[in-house]
Formats: structure tokens, sequence, C-alpha cells
């Protein structure tokens, strides 16, 4: 058996325990230090487990208004405050929300989250890879790690999962954890992403999609389509053309939220590598799909309005957009500096000079949203990015963030004005802080902007989290490598619920925030019964075979086995890892192509959702050639109804079904499975283990 089987097949067993797992819930196979509070990491890596605010209830809004400020940390506003309006200074929008009377009678609610993370990079998570992609699982996963990045945080409040840094809405394990989206969408919300970054960047991508890699961009990594980097990217294993659920980019396409519109249109331009578009751009897929797109084309974007079952992908620049103002260079002490502050100065290329600011596009966002039958009806949520505040602060960029705040704060105040805040929260918070600090005068050892402020005086901005020297000729900061640090955050509501956000909570108490209020389905158990109703239907058409499933709203995964009347498997899913198998299209059909089928035949295809555990499992006998008038009484045989559909079935809820069924698992029931899984799990373990030790002794 070779090293990488082994491998495969330690994660799938792993893999495997999940849905049991999460009956049992043994602490095993992760790190068990202890925190503080005395939890461990284990415990703190568990869907909800790092709530601060379990307790405390919600109330209802028709609709969320998600903003972050990307890297905004409590310096970074001030920063821009002081600059902008002067030290005692106002912000119609940062500073309205979560301000008791700021808003009339609305509710309103300041507080402080934690935003640590459970790992430092996938090396800490059961679904590391190697250079080449391939699969290098960590037999202990998860870590306390202080400082988080932007992927880790953003699937912390998508999922209330925490998890590590790198991960898009998977846990430590790799399990994909369901999102806001995909559970608004269960609950026939409409829904809404908008960024100033490239859209599969983190923190858009934690609604749309589930990955191991936050580099995973598309089909052939993060490139404009001239190469294929997606094995350097991506875990090969969930690349679709390797039977996997596909890139961020495809999976925003099966997401397919109702209003997308972001920067990264470069990577739309790559050539779908496997499934039914595969030789296609991501671009004509989308087309193909039923999408409004627009790109990199303003006019285009304004002009945008609801069409049924036509949702919005409108991509406004190539990769990240222009920064509002021109960049200042962070340099080393110099007392000419303090003579001749600088002054920022707009960037002509700022897409707000064409009608794309932030605040445009929320604007239109917030349009389409309301004139969505499914907003009017049971309303919306919509998460809005300012994600350049983040980029220009690694870059030791004073005048690029500030202007990027300045951008984000005028988005806010419009949203304020122009939502019902007696049924819309409106939360505004970040995602982890950063490395500006305001200071009296030029520190001796880091580097500085010193700026001239509103009110006149001078201001010191430090940047100090480079882990190396990275000073150019000129004594300037010479890249993008300024680091997040890992202070608490601001976060500030208002609207119904609005009290939740008071005190210290965590980044998870945020997801259970957003969805509390909105009435989706927070609790494992909750979303597992989303899939209750799913279906299966077979159809035949033109000598191909296909399995449509629907109602499997509770996973984000599916698998499937078609065996013949001797029981061999004809084709199945892959199921190496826990994002191999086949995407659900959350409140849509979900097709799956039967290949191998021969008419006359027998078969039994079994479809289940990794998540729920949910199975659908049909019987059918293709039709045979020129079987039109003849049924031998077994389902398929030449009795296709009218849309062609041969079989179909229906997830099968008694309790008494199965030898785990509710009604028969009791004290000694749980024991048993518990101990089951145990011993799947230390097994698991020791396959990583030995095959880790194997490894070493090749070297």
């Amino acid at each position: 058996m070779s090293k990488h089987k082994a491998l495969k097949g330690a994660i799938a067993a792993l893999a495997s325990v999940a849905t049991l797992g999460a009956l049992a819930a043994p602490a095993l196979a992760a790190d068990t230090t202890y925190s503080p509070n005395g939890k461990s990491v284990s415990e703190l890596a568990k869907h909800g487990g790092a709530q601060r605010i379990a307790t405390i209830g919600n109330k209802n809004a028709k609709n969320v208004v998600l903003f972050l400020g990307d890297g905004m940390g409590d310096s970074e506003i001030t920063v821009a405050r002081d600059y902008l309006k002067g030290a005692n200074g106002h912000f119609d929008g940062l500073d309205a929300v979560g301000q008791p009377g700021a808003l009339g009678d609305v509710q309103a609610g300041t507080g402080q989250y934690t935003t640590f993370s459970v790992g430092n990079g996938s090396k800490d998570s059961a679904v590391g890879k190697d250079g080449d992609g391939k699969l290098v699982a960590n037999p202990n996963p998860g870590k306390l790690t202080p400082v988080t990045d932007s992927s880790a945080s953003g699937s912390a409040w998508a999922t209330g999962t925490k998890t590590y840094n790198n991960a898009v809405d998977v846990d430590i394990y790799g399990n994909p954890q369901l999102n806001l989206f995909e559970l608004a969408k269960a609950a026939g919300k409409a829904t809404g992403n908008v960024t100033t970054a490239e859209i599969q960047d983190a923190t858009p991508a934690v609604l749309e999609s589930h990955s191991s890699e936050r580099a995973c961009y598309g089909p052939q990594g993060k490139t404009d389509g001239t190469s294929n980097n997606a094995s350097k990217q991506c875990l090969i294993n969930q690349l679709k053309e390797n039977g996997g659920i596909g890139s961020i980019s495809e999976q925003l396409l099966d997401t397919r939220a109702d209003v997308t519109i972001g920067g990264g249109s470069k990577y739309f331009r790559q050539t779908v590598q496997g499934g039914e578009y595969k030789g296609k751009t991501v671009w004509e897929q989308a087309k193909e799909m039923g999408f409004q797109t627009v790109e990199n084309d303003p006019a285009a974007m304004n002009a945008l309005q609801y069409k049924d079952n036509q949702p919005v992908l409108a991509l406004m620049s190539d990769g990240n957009m222009p920064t509002k103002f021109d960049p200042s260079k962070a340099t080393a002490k110099d007392p000419a500096k303090d003579a001749n502050p600088t002054v920022c100065t707009p960037n002509a290329n700022w897409l707000g000079n064409q009608g794309s600011s932030l605040k445009d596009m929320t604007k239109k966002a917030l349009d389409l949203l309301n004139d969505n039958p499914n907003g009017q009806k049971n309303g919306f949520f919509l998460q809005v990015e300012g994600a350049s505040i983040d980029k220009q602060d690694h870059a030791g960029n004073a005048c690029g963030q500030i202007g990027e705040t300045d951008d984000f704060d005028q988005a806010i105040a419009y949203a304020m004005q122009n939502v019902d805040l007696t049924n819309t929260l409106v939360i505004v918070t970040a995602d982890h802080a950063h490395t500006s600090q305001i200071l009296n005068a030029q520190p001796a050892y880091a580097l500085s902007t010193v700026l001239k402020t509103a009110d006149g005086n001078n201001m010191v901005v430090s940047y100090g989290t480079a882990q190396d020297d990275s000073r150019d000729a000129d004594g300037g900061y010479n890249g993008g490598d300024m680091e997040h640090t890992g202070t608490q955050l601001r976060i500030a509501a208002s609207g119904p619920g609005a009290q939740r956000v008071i005190g210290l909570t965590d980044q998870t108490d945020n997801f259970y925030t957003i969805a509390g209020a909105l009435g989706l389905a927070t609790s494992a158990e909750s979303q597992k019964a989303l899939s209750d109703n799913g279906t299966v239907k077979v159809s035949a058409a033109d000598g191909k075979f296909t399995a449509d499933v629907d109602g499997f709203n509770g996973d984000a995964v599916l698998s499937y086995e078609l065996k013949d009347k001797n029981g061999t498997t004809v084709v199945a899913s892959d199921s190496s890892t826990p994002l191999s198998g086949v995407r659900v299209k959350t409140a849509q059909t979900t097709p799956i192509a039967l290949d191998g089928v021969t008419e006359g035949s027998e078969y039994t295809l079994t479809v289940t959702g990794r998540q729920s555990g949910k199975a659908v499992t049909v019987d059918f006998q293709a039709p045979a050639a020129n079987s039109a008038d003849k049924n031998n009484g077994k389902p398929g045989a030449g009795n296709a109804d009218k849309n062609g559909v041969i079989a179909s079935g229906k997830v099968n809820n008694d309790t008494k079904a199965g030898p785990f069924g509710a009604a028969l698992l009791g004290k000694t029931g749980t024991a048993v499975l518990a101990a089951a899984v145990a011993i799947a799990m230390l097994v698991a373990v020791a396959m990583l283990i030995k095959t880790a030790k194997a490894a070493k002794n090749d070297r």
C-alpha cells in the first residue's frame, strides 16, 4: 500500500465517522491543550464550541446586513477618524451604528469579540497538503492560535465553527460546515455578497464555498487562466476533475447567491477542468447557468435590475479594486517627516469615480434584494466588506487604509438611511486587528508615516509587525508583510437583537446572532433536519441517465453509489476526503450523471448527505431499447413519466428503520455508538501516525 493511499484511507476513515461522531462526540484526535476557560482545543473546534453567550436569546429580524471592515481594528478606525474628521470628529456610519440614541429609539449595542483560531495553517488540520496538492494529514489536528487570518475568522461567523487559518468553512478535520448563505437559502431568503476585494478572497468566499485552502480560487488555481496552478494552491482531492466539490469560483456558481458584486474577474477566465462544463471558461459557465454577468463595467452594474431566476454576478475589476487614495509609504525615523507631514491625495483610478464605490455597490445590492420576491416575502441577508483596509495595512500604506475606511463608512451611512431598523439588524465589525498604531513621535525601531490631520495636527502612524526587514533602497517599506495582531475587536449593532453584541463575545457568537435573528437552523441537529425531505429522481434521455437530487438542504456535499443487481458497484463518488463528492446546490436541483448504465439492466442507487447522514435508495431498471410499450412491473422498465423520470425515492425518516434509529438507541446504544466511534477514530489516527513514521523513515 502506498503512503498516499494510506493517508487517503486514514482521512476517509476520519470522514466516515464524522456523522456518527456528531452523536457521540468523543474528544479524540485533536489537541487536548486546555485554554484558560477550561475548554480543550477539540471542544473549541466543535460547532458552537467557542460561544461566549450561548444562553442569550435572539429577537427576530426580517433582514440582516453585516458590514465587515477587513483588518479594521480600533486603531484603524481611529487613524481614519483623526485624519479625516479630527480627533473629536464623527463618522456618519461607523460611529452611529451601536450608539445609543444615535438612531432614535432603535435598539443599539456595542461590545468586543475574541478572534483566535484553532490552527496556524492547514498543516494543523487533517486536510493539509504538500506542494503537489496531495493530502498530508496531521494526526493531531487543532492548535490554539491567538492571531487569526481572514479565512478562519470569516468561517467562524459564517458557520459558528472555529477552524484553522487558511480554511474556508471546514472544521479542523476538513468537514464542511453549513454557512449563512446555505441556511438562508434553505429558509427561502434572498442573499447578497459585496466586496472591494476579489470575490474569491477569504471574506466573501466563506459565504459561498468550502475549501481546505483559501488560495483555491478557480479550477486552475489562483491564475488568470494562462497557467494551471491548481496543484500548488488546492488540495487536489477537492478539484472537480478528481471527484471533488470544486474550487471557490465554481462553488460560488453552485451556491447561486442572488447578488454577488466584487473584484476578481480575471479568475473567471480560467478553463473548467472537469464536470459538465469542462473546457469552458468560468464566465461561460456562469452565463449558461443563467447569471446576469457584468465584467469590469460600472455603468452596466448600475443598470442591473432584478430578473426572475437570473442572479447577478458583477465583477468590477480584474483583481482587488483600486483604492480611494493614492498610496503613502512608511519609512524609517526622519525629522524631515515631522516638518513635511503627508497629505493623502485622491486616486484617479478609484472606481468610485465611475459609479462603483462601495456605497454604490451597496445601494445596488439593497435595491436588487428588495426587488427580489424572496427578499420581499422572507427577508434577506447581505454581507458588505470593506476589504482593502487590511490590504493597505499589510503594505504599511496609511493613506490607502484611510481611504478604504472612508469608503466603508459611507456605505454604512447609506444603508442606515435606507433600511428599516425596526425589522433590519445592522452589524458592523471586523475580522481581525492589524498593525497600525498612533504614536506621539516617530518610533526608532519601526517604520512610520506622519500625517497632517483634519484639525491641522501631526499624527504619527507606526507599522512594526513585519517578521522580516523588507525596507527598500530608500528606507521605505517594500512588501506586504505587516502582520495581523490578535487583540479583540469592536462589534456594534443597531436593530432587533442588537443587545447580543454587548459585552465580550466571540466571532462564532456572531453566527448565532445573525442566524437566530433570521430564524435559521443553528444547531447541528436542526441543520441535519433540513435534509429530512430529500428526494432523488432517476431520469433517462437520449441514452443518458441522471439522478436529480432535491431537498438535501442540511448538507454541503453528497456521496452516491450505483450497484447492479449482483451488488457490484458500477460507479460511485470519491470519498477520499470530506471535500470529495458532489457539491450540494442548496434549494436547487443537484444533478448527478450516472455513467456505466446499460439499457435493460437493474440497478440500486444510494445517495447520502455527508453532513446529515440522510440517505435515499432508488431501485430501477434502465429502459431497454424500444421498451416504451413494455412494462414488466419493475421501476423504470418502459414506464417513464412525461419528464423522463423512471424511478424516484425519498429520505426515510422512520426512527425505527435502522440499527441506530432514535427509537432503538437508548443509554446502552449511545454507549456502544460512542465506543464504536472512539475505536474508529483511534484506528484512523493510528493509520495516519503509522504512515507519517513510514514517510519519515523513507527520507
